[in-house]
């Protein structure tokens, strides 16, 4: 519970994942207040993926548990999931179903009546701009970034109270990720709580408030952006603790004979 009384809007308590010999997530904590807009930074490889899909369901943990506002996920599945809403990287679509096709499937699936899935789907159709032509358009005719709009509009239908977004920028042009801010910004103020995984660290600085740095399935610090920047960019900052050699490469001289 936070000074408020309420519960976090993910709490992450100790998660830990293996596979083979290797360790993809070392019994992760973390804490997500409510209205939150929460950054997960790290390189590639560093666990993140493989932490937020514990977190939301979509991978089950050797060890730990995950809390959407208080209600254990792998305990209560159904009552958690509908808490929250999903994009992960790489989300596999049906792809033989147009945009709207695509959202009232994801609607009926959700047990959301035929006029409010209507309605839902006209604004959110709008608002990612994939309504006029592009909603009859196939889903497996449809750009990386075109994707990502659906996928999170399939993700905020039900009105979730957590956005759980994995790499949501990314291939998306610079008007359309202008339109995504403004909408994700809205969200949170709002009431509703985000957590966005990226490695684009000067993102994470637009649009967050909170932190996290993983690196080799550890989290190497936690908290307020500015308290995680210490005075420093986040990218200074982040590269510090992940302890990456920043020096100028040797060899490859024959780039510049």
């Amino acid at each position: 519970m936070n000074a408020t009384g309420h519960p976090p809007a993910l709490a992450i308590a100790g998660l830990h994942k293996t596979f083979g010999d290797h360790v993809a997530v070392k019994r992760a904590e973390l804490t997500v207040a409510p209205g939150s807009f929460y950054g997960l930074v790290g390189p590639n490889g560093a666990g993140k993926t493989t932490m937020l899909s514990m977190a939301t369901g979509l991978l089950r943990p050797d060890e730990g548990r995950s809390l959407v506002f208080g209600v254990d996920l792998w305990a209560e599945p159904g009552k958690a999931k509908q808490l929250i809403g999903v994009l992960p990287d790489g989300l596999a679509m049906p792809e033989q179903l147009t945009g709207r096709e695509l959202l009232t499937f994801t609607a009926r699936l959700r047990g959301i009546d035929s006029a409010t899935a209507t309605a839902r789907a006209d604004e959110l159709l709008a608002v990612m701009e994939l309504d006029g032509d592009v909603e009859r358009t196939l889903v497996i005719d449809y750009s990386t970034g075109m994707r990502k709009k659906i996928g999170l509009a399939a993700a905020m239908l039900h009105a979730p109270r957590l956005l759980v977004l994995d790499e949501p920028f990314e291939a998306i042009d610079p008007v359309s990720a202008a339109n995504l801010k403004a909408i994700l910004r809205g969200f949170v103020a709002a009431g509703g709580s985000v957590v966005l995984s990226s490695h684009v660290m000067a993102l994470v600085e637009q649009l967050c408030d909170t932190v996290a740095v993983i690196a080799k399935g550890t989290v190497l610090a936690e908290g307020p952006v500015e308290g995680v920047r210490a005075g420093k960019t986040l990218e200074e900052a982040f590269v510090e603790l992940v302890g990456a050699d920043t020096a100028e490469a040797k060899g490859l001289s024959w780039l510049a004979s």
